[in-house]
């Protein structure tokens, strides 16, 4: 059944008419033309559609869109401000964590997400945090110094 749902995407007021059980991640690469978030496995599992809602990270292949009404949602394109890449976006730069880059957006705001609970992750408290998010290349000992240095950033002032 269609509905309308409004909710905040990116900063910006945003409404869709279509139906409420649609997965949030085919209406923001459809509707809404984002597609830094990708879809991977399809079933929660691997991490690479992860999005913010109300800064809580969630698979949005496993998110129906009305759960999204009255809420912010955040994608990898609204990380950055004023065109400026966020701490952990340049972190990744940085430290070569996106080497194929499927899995980057993804990984970048489950890091987000981990780093507002918990601003200052041990070696360890990152790895738990991390785990379920899979990167084909394999490239998580770059992701974890990735985050740490992003931590450090951002307990210094960085954006966000």
């Amino acid at each position: 059944m269609r509905e309308t749902i409004s909710f905040k995407l990116n900063d910006k007021p945003t409404r869709l008419t279509l139906d409420g059980e649609r997965m949030l991640l085919w209406a923001l690469r459809s509707e809404l033309s984002l597609t830094g978030t990708k879809f991977g496995c399809g079933e929660g599992c691997c991490g690479v559609c992860t999005v913010l809602v109300n800064n809580e990270a969630v698979r949005s292949c496993q998110f129906p869109v009305k759960d999204v009404k009255g809420k912010e949602v955040i994608t990898i394109e609204g990380l950055a401000n004023n065109g400026n890449f966020h701490p952990l976006q340049k972190a990744f730069i940085k430290h070569n964590a996106l080497q194929c880059g499927f899995c980057t957006p993804g990984m970048i705001l489950n890091a987000y997400s981990l780093l507002l609970k918990n601003p200052q992750p041990t070696h360890k408290e990152i790895l738990q945090g991390m785990e379920e998010n899979l990167c084909r290349c394999a490239s998580y000992a770059r992701i974890v110094m990735a985050i740490k240095t992003a931590a450090k950033e951002m307990k210094r002032g960085g954006n966000r």
